[in-house]
């Protein structure tokens, strides 16, 4: 039998009693607006922040509730606890959304997000809305222009009601900056939340968004996801596009994809995100995912890399533990084997360190090289962009030959297993106000982002990456494993995470602050 509890359910919280999303008091008639159904039925006190997209979803296209109850119970969530956690910033003004959410009441659907309130996460530009990227360098530009994944969820109904909390450029795997400040772990107000797309899986955790953007270069959709007990999907590289403009050729170690509470909701975002852009090189065809999440066929041959053969340092207890969520997985049937490290970890190391640096000091090198703007790049901003402009034409070449010969060692590995298997960080949730750990299990970082290692090996070579929830440590503290496939195995690994999600349902187990 599977160990994994599943949780008590979302219960209902002073969202639902009453709270108002701007004054936290109660709102007339000590109800809050979230509570009426819709179409003047009788007031009462439906748990709304805590379903999932897809849920919320139905029931506005069946008008069971209105866009417009989901929105007041969203600003009553926000309201409640994101002074706690600060993972939504830049929030739109409350009669603006509420405008917009009546219009979505009153028009024809756009599509499965109509009237659904999301936050976008602050490195994407939302028109009208800053786009700080947590630099003082950004603080108060307004962007002109949605970014190609904003259209996309726009188009497809979506309320934009603010950004999601960031390191400053994206930079590390701990979401604090000193334009917002620092998201904290809503299971531990003193912990890290992580990132870079820490203040959406802060915000999915609390229940203030059902749904989520992120971007995963060294695993911020993914440790981020693990930290709060929820989902986070690095899609195959290509599969959601970047963003037309610039270079377009070379720079490809990030993308974006969904966070959600569920499989299901990673596919139906995934499945809004993804399909090629004509201005896009290297795009991927897609073919829907959501009708296929139930499909899983066959036996999931798993291969579990664990520490690489001793090469990555793990804090106390997350090995055991991942081996553990192992055991549950051969549990459903599944094939599970331990391999061996298929892999030099110093070579991989190597070529990320190296290709990692590179682009950022070819992306910010504007901004280094005006000593005004210099001055606001935090220090390791300034250590990336001098590592990168220090390499030589052949150190680059050398890193991505390591990288094709990494490739080529995965592809033969994926003939032997559907999936490859690590933990999705290397350590519990940390104290929030450290910049980085310095150590793991006594073993020196020797930069900023060694912590991070164990997200490597996809990142390096664009595999698609799903990261599960696995529960709770000793002390409390989510954690969880990342699920790898070959490319364009998105829509199998998110199977896999569906089956997983039948059998445990963790992230039903919600945050006491909630």
């Amino acid at each position: 039998m599977c160990r994994a509890n599943r949780g008590p359910k979302p219960r209902a919280t002073d969202c639902d009693r009453g709270k108002s999303p701007v004054t936290s008091r109660c709102c007339s008639a000590g109800v809050c607006h979230a509570g009426r159904h819709f179409a003047g039925r009788a007031r009462g006190s439906p748990v709304i922040c805590g379903r999932d997209a897809l849920d919320l979803s139905a029931a506005i296209a069946r008008r069971e509730m209105s866009a417009e109850e989901v929105m007041r119970a969203t600003l009553c969530r926000v309201a409640e606890v994101n002074g706690a956690v600060n993972a939504i910033v830049s929030l739109r003004e409350e009669g603006a959304l509420l405008a917009e959410a009546r219009a979505a009441d009153a028009g024809a659907p756009k599509g499965w997000l109509h009237g659904i309130p999301l936050a976008i996460k602050d490195l994407v530009n939302v028109a009208g809305l800053p786009t700080s990227k947590g630099s003082p360098l950004f603080a108060g530009e307004i962007a002109q222009t949605n970014d190609l994944i904003v259209e996309r969820m726009r188009a497809a109904g979506a309320i934009v009601i603010g950004k999601t909390n960031t390191p400053e450029f994206g930079l590390g795997s701990h979401t604090f900056n000193p334009v917002h400040g620092t998201t904290r772990n809503p299971y531990d107000l003193t912990k890290s939340a992580g990132g870079s797309s820490g203040g959406a899986a802060a915000a999915l955790a609390t229940g203030m968004v059902c749904l989520a953007d992120g971007s995963d270069m060294m695993g911020s959709l993914r440790n981020p996801a693990a930290w709060n007990n929820v989902y986070g999907l690095r899609p195959t590289w290509g599969l959601v596009p970047d963003e037309p403009g610039g270079q377009a050729f070379t720079d490809d170690l990030s993308t974006d994809g969904p966070m959600a509470r569920s499989p299901a909701d990673l596919a139906a975002l995934l499945d809004t995100l993804a399909g090629p852009d004509p201005r896009v090189p290297f795009g991927r065809a897609h073919t829907a995912v959501l009708p296929q999440i139930d499909r899983l066929t066959g036996t999931p041959r798993l291969g579990w890399l664990g520490d690489w053969g001793g090469a990555l340092a793990f804090e106390a207890g997350i090995s055991g533990f991942c081996a553990a969520a192992l055991e549950d997985m051969s549990g459903l049937g599944w094939d599970i084997e331990d391999i061996a490290p298929p892999f030099s970890s110093d070579a991989l190391w190597q070529s990320w360190e190296q290709l990692r640096a590179h682009s950022h000091a070819m992306r910010r090198r504007a901004d280094f090289d005006d000593p005004a703007r210099r001055a606001h790049l935090k220090d390791a901003m300034l250590w990336e962009i001098a590592r990168g402009r220090a390499l030589s034409a052949e150190a680059v070449w050398d890193a991505h030959m390591i990288r094709s010969d990494w490739y080529r060692c995965a592809m033969a590995l994926f003939e032997r297993f559907d999936v490859l298997v690590l933990p999705s960080a290397q350590l519990w949730p940390f104290d929030a106000d450290l910049e980085y750990p310095a150590e793991i299990a006594g073993v020196t970082m020797d930069t900023y982002h060694r912590w991070m290692q164990v997200v490597v090996p996809a990142s390096l070579i664009g595999l698609p990456a799903v990261a599960v929830p696995c529960g709770f440590g000793p002390q409390g503290l989510p954690m969880g494993v990342q699920l790898i496939g070959h490319p364009g195995s998105d829509a199998h690994l998110l199977q896999i995470a569906q089956r997983w999600h039948q059998a445990t349902g963790w992230p039903q187990k919600r945050p006491a602050m909630v």
